[in-house]
C-alpha cells in the first residue's frame, strides 16, 4: 500500500463502527462532503442517480456528512441515517466529521496536503465538495459544490477511472 493512497485511513460508519478505507480498494470512489440543511442538498439526490448510473461497475460513493460549514448539519446517527434513506442514499454515509481547519479528519487533511497525496491541494469551501479517487486509492481530481454529480464532466472521469486496469 502506497503512502498516497486514502488505504490509509479508518472511518466510522453513522453506527461508530470503524472501517478502513481499504475495504474500498479496486474501487473507482467519489468522495462528498454532506449537510442536510445546505442549498446543495439535492445533490443526495443527485449522488444516488449516479451511483445508479453505475450500477454493476466497481464505482462506490462514499458520504461525509460535516457541520463545517454554517451548522448546517445538526442531525446525527440514526436521524442522520433517516434522513439521507429518504433522500435515497444508495451508498455509505458515514459519521459526521470535520473537513477543515486543524481539527479535520486526517482523510481531509490528506487532500489538502500535496505532499501527502501527491496529486493537489484542495480543502472544502463548502459542502458538497467532491473528491474523485482511482482504483489504487490515489485521489486524481475534485469538483466543487456547484459542480453537480451528475454533470458530463464528473461522468466523463469517472468512466475513463473504471477503464484502467
Amino acid at each position: 500500500m502506497n503512502d498516497t493512497s486514502i488505504y490509509q485511513f479508518n472511518v466510522q460508519t453513522l453506527d461508530g463502527e470503524e472501517v478502513s478505507l481499504s475495504e474500498y480498494k479496486d474501487k473507482v470512489l467519489l468522495i462528498v462532503n454532506t449537510a442536510s440543511e445546505c442549498g446543495f442538498t439535492p445533490q443526495l439526490h443527485d449522488l444516488a442517480v449516479l451511483k445508479d448510473e453505475f450500477v454493476g461497475t466497481d464505482f462506490e460513493i462514499l458520504a461525509f456528512p460535516s457541520n463545517d460549514f454554517g451548522n448546517q448539519e445538526p442531525l446525527d446517527g440514526p436521524k442522520l441515517a433517516d434522513f439521507c434513506l429518504k433522500e435515497g442514499a444508495n451508498y455509505p454515509v458515514f459519521d459526521k466529521i470535520r473537513v477543515r481547519g486543524p481539527y479535520a479528519h486526517p482523510l481531509y487533511k490528506f487532500f489538502a496536503d500535496r505532499k501527502q497525496n501527491g496529486k493537489l491541494k484542495s480543502v472544502p469551501k463548502w459542502n458538497f465538495h467532491k473528491f474523485l479517487v482511482d482504483k489504487a486509492g490515489v485521489v486524481t481530481d475534485f469538483f466543487y459544490p456547484f459542480t453537480k454529480p451528475t454533470s458530463g464532466k464528473i461522468r466523463k472521469k469517472i468512466s475513463r477511472l473504471l477503464l484502467r486496469k
